[in-house]
């Protein structure tokens, strides 16, 4: 008995030094039910066990993050390993309202990091904008000025716990419902379309997928708005967001550093730990891990062709058309032979994605897996974006984005630019092998495009125009030395040449832009390798062929634009303007087909008229022109050259012969009582109007007045551009001659235009397209441009007066007599109002 006692006393002593009270059986020691002191703290803190929170009711989703459904809560089980990992989050418009632009556009890119912070979870956002080397002691000063900020905390909801490590449970769904704008829609279109708040009744969570490397988060937005882009009578736009988290490698990529003399997407940085008197950017290529492996570093250094460790491997997405599967593989494929420069054969390999019966899980969301995602929607493109680490610059994936109707718009820029001589584009259905074609060659740019590689504009103007009418030099060469210029189709070819290559390749620059982009150089590190890629530049420094010249949102360099062809765009446009008059008259016959209605005749004309445009754009950019050829302290010569004065006097004379003398052949009435009920006189006078805002531009005038300081009478001064085009213009003056309806449209649109030069400052770009739109700023009333414009008035308005007296026809009598007024009323405003 004593021994008995004396044991349960022992029970009693021990669980009390243990747990602060005797517990029996769940029961205190006087018997009534457990109530944990412990336990409560827990409830307080939001803390409950883990099959409180993740209930048997939960959908769970296994991947990088355990993801959670149960009811309309969403739940992240964040494992301790993946705390402080660095995590690439890209926001998308994955669904867009009618008036907002494609599906896809991207509006946010931000690295995020979970961070444990008492029984908190915080989501920070990491800035790798400045940088400065862990080994270096300024580091410490990069770290102290570049705080990370908080996106969102969240309370710890359970803990789970196992041998190996315990997973923390935080509930999500808020980070995704509510109005987070680092994950929705951002500040520009906010104030676009007079955002208020977040609609939270009409805004939710779609999905929630995790996978090995990511998270994919679909959800809708409903944001009420003063001044919606579509279906205002909602006072409201509703969107659907793609937020993509991509976990980072632990070790990022070695970089390369940038040359803008070889087109590339980069990525940048102010590095703080440079050896200079100033805050730095460097700039690093986007650009995949692709490394020889240890078994082949010899046979590599020998010059034999190595795989790589891991190849680029792109699917074709299961929802794309069978017939259309061989010629996008063949487009991705194609790049085989630049990587081959490079020294790695099966660098970029095309796969049909697996079935689900072969692979259930498969997902196109996947990061692990780079998609040709085939998209069922009227959108009249393709594009090929990428995502890169920040770090290195590093491609992780891409998804390229292949719209259904991209068909229509190859089928548009095939016939309008080739069908004078070639069969195959002379009807608006093209045979399957001549798509196929075509949809082979809109697969290579892109993909170009998620290589590194953006467009070079530049390209197309090494190749003489003459040359792109020779069988043997096109076969040999195609259209321009790079597929990544938008130099589409053979528009220079004439009926007679005989079979000249129609569209470009992967050319010469493209096999020298991977080369010098990918090639490993072995034992270099990133500072010490950029004198071997300087000294690849340097070799072909004189060649235009290995040329690059950006893409450019208002023209300044004439020998860097778009669509355009060869050497010479007077001569080009020249030989383009005469396969379109052999194209109208044959429209009818083209697009006839019984029982159907006029609608491809309207399309393809509309067709032809565009492509007129745009070689009237292609000229005109030579006036005021200046090229652009980068270079470096170790090359002879300057970057930026003025256009030669006999050029612009011969793009001067183009535009009077083929657009400001009414373009007659575009006038066919069998075409018009088909498609119009009217229009024809004003399509004339939008594209003339249009040409005289493009040469009348305050920037083209400012370049013109310094080529004249600059240069001398060797310049196409500002008084020669404008005397020409007044007597063009206004060439009936001096002939006497009755004016018809075209040219006095025209005559009324040059004193419009000249009004504004006088009385207009210059538009400014805004600066968040500031990056993409060049612009020569001028002040206006400073300048030169008011005093010219108005001698040029008085100068015409005396010819007016004079021609006026002689003219017997009454129309353009009364059409002079109403130009003297008007030029009075720029000319003596006050006196007039």
């Amino acid at each position: 008995m004593t021994k008995n006692l004396s044991y349960k006393a022992l029970l009693v002593a021990l669980s009390i030094s243990v747990s602060g009270c005797a517990v029996f059986n769940g029961k205190d020691a006087s018997g009534t039910a457990q109530s944990s002191e412990k336990k409560e703290t827990k409830e307080k803190d939001g803390l409950k066990p883990y099959n409180k929170v993740i209930t048997n009711e939960a959908k769970s989703d296994n991947g990088l993050f355990t993801v959670h459904r149960v009811d309309e809560k969403y739940y992240y089980e964040i494992p301790d390993s993946l705390f402080n990992r660095e995590m690439l989050t890209v926001t998308r418009i994955a669904k867009t309202a009618s008036g907002i632009g494609f599906g896809g556009g991207k509006q946010n890119t931000q690295v995020h990091r979970w961070q444990k912070k008492g029984n908190d979870i915080l989501l920070r956002v990491v800035s790798h904008e400045i940088y400065a080397a862990d080994s270096l002691p300024v580091h410490e000063a990069v770290v102290n000025s570049n705080f990370e900020p908080i996106l969102q905390k969240f309370p710890i909801k359970a803990v789970k716990k196992d041998s190996a490590s315990s997973n923390v449970v935080i509930d999500v769904t808020d980070l995704y419902t509510k109005d987070v704008m680092a994950l929705g829609l951002q500040d520009s279109e906010r104030e676009e379309y007079k955002v208020s708040r977040l609609d939270d009744s009409r805004s939710y969570i779609d999905t929630i997928r995790s996978y090995p490397e990511n998270i994919e988060v679909r959800h809708v937005k409903t944001y009420n708005a003063g001044d919606p882009p579509s279906n205002s009578s909602l006072g409201s736009v509703s969107l659907e967001f793609s937020n993509s988290m991509i976990l980072l490698p632990k070790v990022p990529m070695e970089r390369r550093y940038f040359d803008q003399r070889v087109g590339w997407f980069t990525t940048g940085q102010t590095d703080y730990g440079l050896d200079a008197q100033k805050s730095e950017t460097v700039r690093y290529l986007d650009r995949w891990r692709l490394e020889v492996k240890e078994e082949d570093r010899e046979k590599f250094k020998n010059g034999e062709l190595v795989e790589p460790k891991e190849p680029i491997v792109y699917y074709i997405d299961r929802a794309t058309p069978q017939k259309w599967r061989p010629f996008i593989k063949e487009g991705i494929e194609d790049w085989q032979q630049a990587f081959e420069a490079s020294g790695f054969k099966n660098a970029i390999i095309a796969k049909d994605a697996p079935t689900v019966e072969e692979d259930p899980d498969w997902s196109p969301e996947d990061a692990r897996y780079s998609v040709v995602r085939y998209l069922a929607s009227p959108i009249p493109n393709a594009n090929g974006p990428h995502v890169s680490d920040p770090r290195s610059g590093e491609i992780l994936e891409s998804d390229i984005n292949w719209y259904h109707n991209v068909m229509t718009l190859l089928r548009n820029w095939f016939f309008v630019q080739t069908a004078a001589i070639n069969e195959d584009a002379q009807g608006v259905k093209f045979k399957d092998e001549v798509m196929g074609r075509l949809i082979r060659f809109v697969s290579s740019h892109e993909v170009g495009h998620t290589l590194g590689l953006p467009h070079n504009m530049g390209s197309s103007v090494a190749y003489p125009v003459e040359s792109l009418r020779d069988p043997e030099f096109t076969k040999m060469y195609g259209t321009a030395p790079s597929i990544m210029d938008y130099a589409r189709f053979n528009y220079v070819a004439q009926p007679g040449d005989g079979d000249v290559a129609l569209m470009p390749n992967i050319g010469p620059y493209d096999k020298y832009a991977i080369e010098w982009g990918y090639r490993p150089i072995p034992e270099e590190g990133p500072i010490e390798e950029k004198k071997v890629l300087d000294q690849w530049i340097l070799k072909h420094a004189r060649d235009p062929v290995y040329r690059f010249g950006q893409q450019q949102g208002n023209v300044i360099d004439p020998s860097s634009q778009t669509e355009d062809l060869g050497d010479d765009a007077v001569l080009a446009s020249h030989y383009g303007i005469l396969n379109l008059k052999r194209i109208v008259p044959k429209l009818i016959d083209w697009t006839s087909e019984e029982g159907k209605n006029y609608d491809d005749l309207s399309d393809l004309y509309s067709q032809v008229v565009g492509q007129y445009n745009r070689y009237m754009g292609h000229v005109e950019s030579n006036i005021g022109g200046v090229y652009e050829n980068f270079k470096t302290y170790d090359q002879d010569g300057a970057v930026y050259t003025h256009v030669s004065k006999e050029k612009q006097k011969s793009a001067m004379d183009f535009l009077q012969k083929e657009l400001f003398k009414t373009p007659e052949w575009l006038l066919n009435d069998s075409i018009f009582n088909r498609i119009q009920y009217d229009g024809s006189i004003e399509r004339i006078r939008t594209m003339q109007e249009r040409a005289l805002g493009n040469i009348l531009d305050f920037g083209r005038m400012a370049r013109l007045m310094e080529n004249e300081e600059i240069n001398g009478n060797n310049a196409y001064s500002l008084l020669d551009m404008i005397t020409e085009l007044r007597k063009g213009i206004w060439s009936e003056l001096s002939s006497g001659g009755e004016i018809n309806r075209y040219r006095r449209n025209l005559q009324r649109a040059y004193i419009a235009r000249m009004e504004y030069l006088m009385t207009q400052e210059q538009e400014q770009v805004p600066a968040r397209y500031r990056e993409w739109v060049n612009q020569s700023d001028i002040d206006v009333s400073q300048s030169d441009i008011r005093p010219v414009v108005r001698g040029e008035l008085k100068t015409l308005q005396r010819q007016i007066r004079s021609a006026s007296y002689n003219t017997r026809d009454t129309l353009t009598k009364y059409h002079l007599q109403d130009a003297l007024e008007r030029i009075d009323l720029i000319l003596n405003p006050i006196a007039k109002s």
